[in-house]
């Protein structure tokens, strides 16, 4: 059982659909072992852990120490006094180290789901979109990466800077719950990487050809709403400069989305013998334009000459033979 987890013992061409069946289940016990060895690292130094998902707090009660110090407004008295984080339950506790844990595997998983995710479609795809496979699964590591630094240093620390305010000018005192806290931080991250897959999604869709590029550019009105709303709803707090920020580079994702899938799905066309643009199949061929001239064209008429214009003769009428002695006929 161990070797087999390890290496596979056949090629993925050569084997049978309950082989298959059986080798989708070990990739996934190889992810679910990685999270778990994740996780539990996580558990063994829980002392560093917290300490690292406890910067964003740092950096909004400390601006000048962020990287992006630039970024981010003034903390209020409240939030620049405030003291450690606080526990009011046992399970409070346990949720705390269960959401860094669950951070720290899903960060170490991902990649290795990837892998065995690329493997696992491998064999159905041709020579050509092999090569392509690994870029591709290294573009979606990146974007997961970017997503979830840019919630890290930026996002999360604002939104706590934002609640504070809105606190204080309520005149509350906020008493910052610790399990509240790791699952934003954590939450987060994670939303905003997930997010950060959107234009993957659509060069798939237009890969698979099941949208058109065109079809995608034309409806940028309505994919800009989207990211808006998008964006409110992983946001905590939809103020304007994030909202501005996101909603700008995830709709100049989605322009560089489309202008690599309007690239592929050429490359595959053309590879096929097709046309290289999908909207020429809407076109009709030349073969049938010139069936269609001729089909349109009349054929020439006989000419009409007077003699079958007029009208014919009509036969005289029969009368009947005269009486025995009737000389009229004889006129």
């Amino acid at each position: 059982m161990l070797s087999t987890l390890i290496r596979r013992n056949k090629p993925r061409s050569e084997m049978s659909f309950m082989e298959h069946l059986d080798d989708l289940r070990i990739s996934l016990i190889r992810v679910v072992t990685v999270f778990a060895i994740g996780m539990v690292t996580a558990l063994i130094f829980y002392r560093e852990t917290p300490a690292l998902l406890n910067m964003p707090l740092e950096w909004a009660k400390h601006p000048e120490t962020s990287p992006l110090s630039f970024a981010f407004g003034q903390p209020g008295e409240g939030l620049v006094n405030m003291g450690e984080l606080k526990e009011f339950t046992f399970m409070g506790v346990w949720k705390v180290l269960m959401y860094a844990g669950f951070g720290v595997g899903v960060a170490l998983a991902s990649p290795v789901f990837l892998y065995e995710t690329a493997r696992f479609v491998g064999p159905a795809l041709t020579d050509r979109e092999k090569s392509g496979l690994v870029p591709f699964c290294g573009a979606a590591l990146i974007l997961f990466l970017m997503g979830a630094a840019l919630a890290f240093y930026w996002l999360s620390p604002m939104s706590i800077q934002i609640w504070q305010h809105f606190a204080e000018g309520m005149k509350m005192e906020v008493t910052w719950q610790a399990s509240d806290y790791y699952a934003f931080v954590v939450m987060m991250c994670l939303l905003t990487g997930l997010t950060f897959q959107f234009p993957l999604a659509l060069i798939v869709l237009m890969w698979l050809e099941l949208v058109r590029p065109m079809t995608l550019l034309k409806s940028w009105r309505g994919m800009l709403v989207g990211i808006m709303l998008l964006v409110a709803l992983i946001t905590p707090i939809a103020e304007p400069i994030s909202l501005l920020v996101m909603t700008g580079v995830l709709f100049s994702f989605y322009l560089a989305a489309v202008a690599v899938g309007t690239v592929i799905v050429r490359r595959k066309r053309v590879a096929r013998g097709d046309k290289p643009n999908p909207e020429d199949d809407d076109l009709p061929d030349d073969d049938e334009d010139d069936k269609n001239d001729d089909d349109s064209r009349t054929k020439p008429r006989k000419p009409v000459t007077p003699s079958d214009s007029s009208p014919a003769p009509a036969k005289p009428k029969s009368t009947p033979p005269p009486a025995e002695g009737d000389l009229s006929s004889l006129d």
